[in-house]
């Protein structure tokens, strides 16, 4: 068992701090929201703190699982960062999407006073996080993530070290793109189907058996058919991903026509008021024959 701090609470951090616990490590929370850190602590033990630097002073490994590079540097580092509570051969593993940047900007700091640094992703959605069944890639140094992979066991149904400091938010930048394709694809195909008079539902069960089959296609297409986009993974989180993806892009040249793409018709359904809906309602854009939206 050990000390754990654990920054950001927010729809994943939450339950994956809660599989520490009830894996009996002693978490210390941090939360930029304080009721939320208190709620937490009410209902898991452990205990609640006011800054980064207070949760992580003790703690043999720090967890952050926060917004975008800016509100991971705000966690990590000054005089309330965790860097700052932080002892030498302590690991910092950190679950935000962000850029490959940031991510060895903070290696390299904190190896400076003898802290290890992961990168360390995570994929499968609020769901996910809740069932313990996320994949994480995580980028750094091999003795720090055999140190740290039992922890992220306790949420994670995947985890594997992908290389080098930043590797781990690269393998998430394929991630978001692989999704971002399949997402429209499958739009597009649901959009034919219904167009052509077929049974939407019926059309999945058949192909979702062959080559078509995918993740979104089986968990996606029925709130798809109806119009429901609440489950989780917002198309606002979804452009600041493919926002990261797209800069990454200018500098190791990839081309990524149909990502740029599916970037801009996310950037529609936030225009129509879609930036809480979840990502599979790209197919508003394609209105329905049957009900025109």
């Amino acid at each position: 068992m050990a000390v754990v701090a654990f920054l950001g609470l927010g729809v994943m951090g939450y339950p994956m701090a809660g599989y520490l616990a009830k894996n009996g490590h002693e978490v210390r929370v941090y939360n930029r929201t304080p009721a939320k850190a208190e709620a937490w602590s009410k209902e898991h033990g452990g205990s609640a703190h006011s800054t980064p630097k207070e949760a992580a002073m003790g703690a043999e490994f720090v967890m952050a699982c926060v917004g975008n590079d800016n509100d991971l540097r705000a966690v990590v580092l000054g005089d309330d960062g965790a860097l700052a509570g932080m002892n030498a051969g302590t690991v910092l593993v950190d679950h935000t999407t962000a850029s490959a940047t940031v991510a060895r900007e903070l290696h390299a700091l904190a190896a400076s006073q003898d802290v290890a640094f992961l990168d360390a992703p995570i994929s499968g959605g609020q769901a996910g996080a809740e069932n313990g069944a996320l994949t994480i890639m995580v980028g750094g140094d091999s003795p720090a993530y055999e140190r740290a992979e039992p922890f992220m066991q306790h949420y994670g149904k995947s985890v594997r070290l992908m290389g080098e400091s930043g590797a781990g938010q690269l393998t998430k930048m394929v991630n978001q793109i692989c999704i971002a394709g399949l997402v429209q694809g499958l739009s597009e195909g649901l959009h034919f189907a219904e167009c052509a008079g077929l049974d939407g539902r019926a059309v999945i069960d058949v192909i979702s058996k062959g080559a078509a089959q995918s993740w979104q296609m089986e968990n996606r297409y029925e709130g798809m058919l109806d119009r429901h986009f609440d489950y989780g993974f917002a198309v606002d989180w979804m452009r600041k991903d493919l926002g990261i993806v797209l800069d990454e892009a200018k500098t190791n040249k990839a081309s990524l026509p149909v990502t740029a793409m599916v970037d801009q018709f996310y950037s529609d359904v936030q225009a129509s008021g879609g930036g809480r809906w979840d990502t599979s309602s790209l197919i508003v854009r394609l209105p329905s024959p049957k009900t025109g939206h």
